[in-house]
């Protein structure tokens, strides 16, 4: 008796699935034919009419495939349908790029449109910098101890208040026979990373803590312009920073600049709807941030080793001042082809 219900409940499940299969084959199936095109490159041989329907012919399979899982079908249709549903899903939704088209429209005009995206954030974040080096200055000029509340005494060295001039120079030259300046670029890559990524973290907070988090990092600096000037080093200073400098404070400086850009959003989210304004802010403060990464591999690379390398002022105020003119080209100069294809379904 129970062989029997057995048996008469397979033939209940295979018959069901037939008529499921083939209510819907003929979707399934064109489905198939359009995708099986599109992932050998034979664009041309899709009509109109298959292009305008993909989107909706994706929707349906995946709901076929919903009501298979829910009724248990067989498990011939079900793998079908998963198999079918996640090529349809690249096609319709996946990227349309590769890798390298990706980054050839990022360098070729998508990350400087989207640091020109931000550029009243940039002027703020600018300005919020300068007022931390004059912070930092004014700070320890009138009580030097605020240098060690800036800094600590062990990352300080031999740079601290009442050094000799002999001492500050000493950190400033003489450095091009060291080793191990890999490993120093790999460290500095990680501290600076840390703080570009605090500043843009932060942002959702309107902003405010992105620009604290700038007033403190370059008070350290302006701490450390007056202990400099104060033994008539403030120019062989300004080049010992200038050769990494220009293009590190530019990436922190638009790291800060794209978390305010994302809490400038959410504040004042303007026309647009609150969730809307701050995706849109979101995905354009994203594309700088990626950009600020390979900056600031730059920067290690030129502190750990150009400035090691190149041991006198003119020299590293020229590649300090290279680097700037090359980043103010690209982002404000240059103008290329930033726009993003359209994926099908859109």
């Amino acid at each position: 008796m129970n062989a029997l219900t057995d048996n008469m409940a397979i033939e209940v499940a295979a018959l069901r699935s037939d008529r499921f299969r083939l209510e819907r084959e003929a979707d399934w199936q064109r489905l198939e034919a359009i995708v099986v095109r599109m992932e050998k490159g034979r664009m041309r041989g899709i009509s109109d009419a298959d292009l305008l329907a993909l989107p909706q012919l994706y929707r349906t399979v995946a709901s076929s495939l919903s009501i298979a899982r829910e009724t248990s079908l067989d498990a011939a249709t079900l793998g079908y349908l998963e198999a079918l549903v996640q090529r349809a899903w690249f096609v319709v939704y996946g990227p349309r790029s590769s890798l390298w088209e990706w980054l050839r429209a990022f360098l070729g005009g998508g990350w400087s449109a989207a640091v020109r995206g931000i550029g009243l954030d940039i002027a703020i974040a600018l300005t919020v910098m300068i007022a931390g080096v004059a912070v930092g200055w004014l700070l320890v000029s009138h009580d030097p101890q605020w240098y060690f509340a800036l800094m600590s005494r062990d990352m300080a060295g031999a740079r601290v208040p009442g050094a000799s001039a002999e001492a500050l120079r000493g950190t400033l030259f003489g450095n091009d026979d060291k080793n191990g300046l890999s490993v120093f670029a790999a460290q500095l890559f990680s501290n600076n990373a840390q703080v570009s990524i605090l500043s843009f973290a932060l942002g959702f907070a309107l902003g405010i803590p992105s620009l604290l988090l700038l007033v403190h990092n370059l008070a350290l600096l302006g701490a450390m312009g007056w202990l400099y000037h104060g033994q008539g080093l403030l120019l062989d200073f300004a080049g010992w920073i200038c050769v990494h400098g220009t293009t590190e404070l530019f990436a922190i400086m638009l790291s800060g600049a794209a978390g305010l850009h994302i809490g400038r959003a959410i504040a004042f989210p303007g026309n647009r709807p609150l969730l809307e304004a701050t995706a849109l802010a979101g995905r354009r403060a994203a594309l700088v941030m990626t950009g600020v990464v390979i900056m600031l591999v730059v920067a290690a690379l030129l502190e750990g080793f150009a400035r090691q390398l190149v041991d006198h002022t003119p020299g590293r105020f020229a590649i300090g001042g290279f680097m700037l003119l090359a980043w103010c080209s690209y982002f404000f100069a240059f103008r290329g082809n930033a726009g993003p294809r359209r994926k099908a379904g859109q």
